[in-house]
């Protein structure tokens, strides 16, 4: 009996597996069933880590505004700034309070003095 030639579907999709992993060391690169293994384990550490990049950011924030808030004055607080924030109905969020505490902290004391006032 002759010899019957396969079909390119599995070739097809173990390649496009190979291709996701090709930057990967070692057998991770190479060996099929340990290229699969480290792509399902690098898309899980990816979904992990896009919350976990979300978090981290928003802890950097805060820490920004509440350095620069603290340096002006001794009493007032990050707290107490996004308190008096919601209840003067200003709508910034957190990341441009950090960006204009970096750039200009001139702004960021004006504004909380027009909150206090």
């Amino acid at each position: 009996m002759t010899r019957i030639r396969r079909g390119y579907i599995a070739r097809r999709r173990r390649t496009k597996i190979r291709l996701f992993a090709s930057t990967f060391r070692g057998a991770h690169s190479r060996l099929t069933r340990t290229v699969t293994q480290q792509k399902m384990r690098a898309l899980v550490s990816a979904h992990r880590d896009r919350g976990r990049q979300k978090r981290d950011f928003r802890r950097l924030w805060i820490a920004r505004i509440n350095a620069v808030i603290r340096e002006n004055r001794v009493s007032y607080s990050y707290s107490r700034l996004i308190h008096d924030l919601h209840k003067g109905q200003l709508l910034l969020n957190r990341k441009i309070l950090a960006q204009i505490a970096i750039s200009n902290r001139n702004c960021l004391y004006m504004i909380s003095n027009e909150i206090i006032k």
